[in-house]
């Protein structure tokens, strides 16, 4: 199988083409601008439209337009610039019209700094916008993996009618090798739903405003049995020497690959130590990580933000676990040092043991 030497920012584009997109409508943004400049050149060369609007909410709308003829579309930006198109991505949901959103993470909050974060994951797992809706939402950990994610979330977001999310961190500015599946004989699902001009068939209506409240609250419940599918058909995780961890390491992303280099460490010096790696972060395995910290003493949660899947972490045990965190922030990614150095004293905890207090 041979593999090319690719950004990841131009990777995921790749990969998009490779899945059938034709449309991406976008606007500049560290740290994910290789993405729309790599579609600006390779989208006409199959036949594609790239644009460059002239605002992120701009394009949002854009990509509304080109999800209700059926086609696959994407979008990209980085965190300021996936708040504007907040509204949108509810309007998305509230139509439930399929689509991929790429979001490259930076630092916050406000303009923050153009370095890593893992700082928007409420933003993309809490819904964001307005409204009782979610996103499917996939964290990738290497290149290879946000292409093979981007494959499966154009199919996911067919399949289910609604928005998927590429949360990335550092991955797309990593340069590894990549190997992106091309099937010329793909076939995109029928949407028989779309907008492609009636001709014998039933009128259809895209619309996600719903005047009567208890056509509202239809519509509501309708999303919310998809999405109750969603968790129970669709989480994904990764596990790392948990089968025996007393010391389990939560992280996604990048953090999760520098975690294992931290668990071999500690396994070498006799901690018993795994990692846990979400890769859907919604839904959240939580299933997956009760049977990988099953015998675990402790867990500890790391990403780069100040603590946000944590919570989800805590939720999922229910208090079953002791939860820790380690959290860097403002652009800082932590080392396999420091996430060792937090195993080895968590260790030093479970294993103490205390003395009886004096009976004089």
């Amino acid at each position: 199988m041979s593999k090319i030497l690719m950004n990841g920012n131009e990777a995921i584009g790749e990969a998009a083409i490779a899945a059938g997109c034709r449309y991406f409508f976008g606007y500049p943004i560290t740290p994910q601008s290789e993405l729309p400049e790599y579609l600006s050149k390779r989208l006409p060369q199959v036949g594609g439209i790239f644009l460059q609007a002239e605002s992120e909410i701009a394009a949002i709308n854009m990509v509304i337009g080109a999800a209700s003829t059926g086609a696959r579309v994407m979008t990209g930006s980085s965190s300021p610039g996936i708040s504007l198109k907040q509204e949108g991505i509810s309007y998305l949901a509230g139509c439930e019209l399929p689509c991929l959103i790429v979001n490259i993470m930076r630092g916050g909050p406000g303009l923050g700094g153009i370095q890593p974060s893992q700082a928007d994951y409420f933003q993309a797992t809490k819904g964001g916008g307005h409204g009782d809706y979610r996103n499917i939402v996939l964290a990738p950990a290497s290149v290879q993996e946000a292409v093979d994610l981007v494959q499966e979330g154009f199919e996911l977001a067919d399949r289910y009618r609604m928005v998927v999310m590429i949360l990335g961190d550092i991955v797309g500015q990593l340069k590894e090798p990549v190997h992106i599946s091309v099937d010329p004989a793909r076939k995109l699902p029928e949407k028989p739903w779309a907008l492609t001009g009636k001709e014998g068939r039933k009128k259809n209506i895209i619309s996600s405003l719903y005047l009567e409240p208890d056509k509202l609250e239809q519509l509501n419940h309708k999303l919310q049995k998809k999405y109750t599918e969603i968790k129970e058909k669709e989480t994904r995780a990764e596990n790392y020497r948990t089968e025996d961890a007393d010391i389990v390491v939560a992280a996604y992303g990048m953090p999760a690959r520098i975690a294992k280099e931290a668990v071999d460490k500690a396994r070498a010096g006799g901690i018993k130590a795994g990692v846990f790696r979400p890769i859907t972060l919604w839904p959240f395995p939580e299933k997956e990580l009760n049977e990988a910290a099953g015998s675990a003493r402790k867990i500890l949660t790391v990403e780069m933000s100040m603590g946000q899947m944590v919570e989800d972490v805590r939720l999922a045990v229910k208090d079953r676990i002791p939860v820790d965190f380690y959290g860097r922030t403002g652009g800082m990614v932590p080392t396999a040092l420091d996430i060792y150095t937090e195993i080895k004293r968590i260790n030093e905890e479970i294993m103490e043991v205390k003395p009886y207090a004096s009976c004089i």
